[in-house]
């Protein structure tokens, strides 16, 4: 059930003599053509599913016309992965924020937050942890636990090169402490929220039959279940609310190799990363919804006592997924340690 609970104006594209650009590398010319840049007449990016034209949230459809795909060439396979992301559209002062998503969610998690980051000055890329999203997986790549983590490097060491502050909310948390520990370099700050840290992988669901296994899958991707999750996942929203942003959280289950891929990584038996939060060495910054029903409060302490340099920040009021459900007072809390290393 943890796993299950993650769920404007267009930035112009970045030019040759924008100050951003002297921050960002540069694509090379086979790399610039396979960029996808191809819009709908409504101004969706082509590969988005044709479900987004019935979503009313108007931060989601907002961020959703800034998702490009980049490419990403995976080491451990040779292969080119074009990469659904938002990129920056302003030139940051401190080191560039990163926000990842929670299992089988995709960027647009950040719908609310996203742009009052962009408001706050920060230099902010939303990505997606690859096998969900949106990226082009027609030559579906490993989704292991590895290749996330190399997908994740490949990325950074393409597009961003320089120190970021990595954000993993629910699972995201995992995917963020897996790739701190392993990558220090790529990472000067953490900033974990609701963090689905302490499950030992996925359990016995590894070991299910493959026919069983896209059972479950079919479940996973329902109304019903979604909408039962959502009502788990916040406070007490209206349900009109609560079925757009269900129609948000499974927008990416659209894709045609969502279930390969998300099946793909079950096999792999998921993330188990609690022998390693005591290896993280970059100061952290826990947020946690108060009220969250997915993932007790006490393991926020707990893990507020195992990092060996955290703060640990309580949201009043608010259930597993802050960043929706309190944008306002997850940007300050980011903003605030992003620019001073305290909140």
């Amino acid at each position: 059930m943890v796993m299950l609970a993650a769920v404007g104006v267009v930035a112009p594209p970045i030019a040759g003599n924008s100050p951003l650009s002297t921050q960002l590398k540069p694509l090379n010319t086979s790399a610039k053509r396979r960029v996808s840049t191809v819009f709908a007449q409504d101004g969706f990016p082509s590969f988005l599913p044709k479900q987004i034209h019935s979503i009313k949230d108007p931060f989601a459809r907002n961020l959703a016309v800034r998702i490009e795909r980049l490419p990403v060439t995976m080491t451990s396979s040779d292969s080119c992965v074009m990469s659904s992301c938002i990129r920056p559209s302003i030139q940051g002062k401190t080191d560039p924020v990163v926000l990842l998503h929670g299992f089988d969610s995709s960027c647009l998690e950040w719908r609310c937050t996203f742009p009052l980051l962009e408001k706050g000055g920060a230099e902010c890329w939303a990505l997606d942890i690859l096998g969900w999203g949106f990226s082009d997986l027609e030559r579906l790549p490993l989704c292991d636990v590895e290749s996330k983590r190399n997908h994740l490097y490949q990325f950074w060491k393409s597009y961003i090169d320089r120190p970021m502050i990595l954000v993993g909310p629910s699972l995201g948390a995992a995917v963020a402490i897996d790739f701190a520990v392993n990558h220090p370099e790529a990472v000067s700050k953490l900033v974990l929220i609701d963090a689905s840290v302490y499950a030992e992988g996925i359990g016995r669901m590894a070991e299910l039959p493959r026919p069983i296994t896209y059972t479950a899958l079919e479940l996973l991707k329902s109304i019903p279940l979604r909408l039962y999750v959502n009502k788990l996942a916040f406070n007490g929203i209206p349900f009109s609310t609560s079925f757009d942003w269900m129609n948000v959280g499974r927008l990416h289950c659209h894709m045609p190799w969502w279930k390969e891929a998300t099946l793909s990584f079950m096999a792999s038996g998921g993330y188990n990363v609690a022998s390693l939060i005591k290896q993280v060495k970059q100061q952290t910054l826990i947020l946690w919804g108060e009220d969250d029903q997915i993932i007790s409060y006490k393991l926020a302490v707990r893990l507020h006592s195992e990092l060996p340099n955290a703060i640990l920040r309580p949201i009043p009021a608010c259930g597993h997924i802050p960043h929706v459900e309190k944008p306002d007072t997850v940007t300050n809390l980011i903003l605030k340690f992003v620019y001073n290393g305290h909140c």
